[in-house]
């Protein structure tokens, strides 16, 4: 067999040193403790993963597919690739299929133990995977098997191109979320977010205009055409947040993942931009119930990430955010006071300084709590899409009695009262 180390592309993997250990077990160069200790490898990946079925495959699978270089982040999205580089791609994966090829179950001659038909067909006692989603899991698990029954080389490519073209390629064609984190050595990690919300913008009841205008933006953006920053404000618990997971949702598989950032980080985005800005993603840097006190000046870092400086904002990115205040920035009635100030020639410099960072956001969506007919009508279709059992006249009077006592006429409160009649029903069984 040919080693890993001939390969062109695909080197220095995350999680390799199980492959390298393989490798010698493979030409009958390892140990009894190596071959144990690469099972080892395998059933603590899956754990934590969550693989089932051959975990050689699904191991070698999971190298390949967060595997980032010159040819995987090339197909990702844009797929086909031209050039010579398809070659170097084709080399690398024959030798990946040989490792494919191999029967774990030759190492049980020399190291007999009847575990290497267990490792091949293996079923997980816990399916949740700690680190992926149960999405990414069952991707990963079934290219590992169609790699399989690759019959050539050429084959073994057309899979591996198609996942990286429909999915992406490493921590950014995999997951939909991230946030912003340090590593030992304080750099900054774009870090992924496993859990998030599968809300989808027809979750939210009414709000149509301010849907179809969020929509609109978004699409012109994964689209390649010209998008505009968006700032969502508006009344608390009137679906703000929601939103913004149901675009994410909405327009992932079309390349669209979303980076969220608080104001406490502003500092980082130059770096977390280089770090995205060449990859062929849509990025949409998230920031939620955002606004600034006086005293807080982090608002100035942004204003620069959104101007750009010297070098342009890349095109694959978008800042949307969500406030209560229309302003960002909150103003006194003394700045009021200052602007008629005619003794002081500038005395509206720091007025205007802290209303130019709403000026950034082409795009302005206002999200206002509904009246008391809206409040019922959203209550009444959560109810019907949850199959709550309930005469209407009951329903409603219920439900104007919870929204007195727990935070007023808005579509937060709504889905707070449809979880606790839920619950209630629940406990009654």
């Amino acid at each position: 067999m040919r080693r890993i180390e001939e390969c062109i592309l695909y080197r220095d993997f995350f999680h390799g040193e199980i492959l390298k250990e393989m490798e010698k077990l493979m030409e009958g160069q390892g140990d009894a403790p190596s071959f144990y200790q690469c099972l080892n490898g395998l059933v603590e990946l899956a754990a934590s993963y969550g693989f089932a079925g051959n975990l050689w495959h699904c191991y070698l699978t999971f190298l390949l597919v967060n595997h980032e270089n010159a040819f995987s982040t090339a197909c990702e999205i844009t797929w086909p690739v031209k050039g010579s580089i398809n070659a170097l791609a084709l080399h690398d994966f024959a030798i990946f299929k040989e490792f494919f090829d191999f029967d774990l179950q030759t190492l049980e001659e020399k190291y007999p133990s009847g575990l290497c038909a267990v490792i091949v067909r293996y079923g997980n006692i816990d399916e949740n995977s700690k680190l992926f989603n149960k999405r990414i899991r069952d991707r990963i698990c079934s290219l590992a098997a169609r790699l399989g029954e690759a019959k050539s080389a050429e084959e073994f490519m057309e899979d591996m191109v198609a996942f990286y073209k429909d999915f992406g390629v490493g921590k950014l064609g995999l997951h939909k979320a991230f946030r912003i984190a340090h590593d030992d050595r304080e750099q900054v990690v774009i870090e992924p977010i496993t859990r998030i919300a599968h809300v989808h913008l027809d979750d939210l009841v009414g709000y149509e205009l301010a849907k179809k205008k969020l929509i609109e933006n978004t699409e012109a953006f994964v689209s390649g055409r010209r998008a505009n920053n968006c700032l969502l404000f508006g009344d608390a618990g009137t679906g703000k947040s929601s939103s913004i997971k149901g675009i994410l949702n909405q327009y992932y598989d079309r390349g669209l993942r979303m980076i969220e950032v608080y104001k406490h980080q502003f500092q980082d985005l130059h770096e977390v931009i280089s770090q995205i800005k060449n990859r062929n993603y849509r990025f949409i840097i998230y920031m939620d119930d955002l606004s600034f006190e006086e005293f807080e000046i982090e608002y100035k870092y942004l204003k620069a990430v959104i101007e750009g400086g010297l070098e342009k904002k890349p095109d694959n990115v978008l800042i949307y955010a969500t406030s209560n205040r229309r302003h960002l920035v909150r103003e006194k009635y003394s700045d009021k006071l200052e602007r008629m100030d005619e003794d002081d020639l500038h005395s509206s410099d720091t007025v205007q300084e802290k209303l130019s960072l709403v000026y950034r956001f082409g795009v302005t969506i206002y999200f206002g709590a509904p009246d008391k007919k809206e409040f019922q009508e959203i209550v009444c279709t959560l109810a019907d899409r949850h199959q709550v059992d309930m005469p209407r006249e009951e329903l409603l009077l219920a439900a104007n009695q919870w929204e007195l006592h727990h935070g007023g006429l808005t579509g937060r409160t709504a889905q707070q009262f449809i979880d606790y009649l839920l619950g209630a029903e629940q406990k009654g069984k």
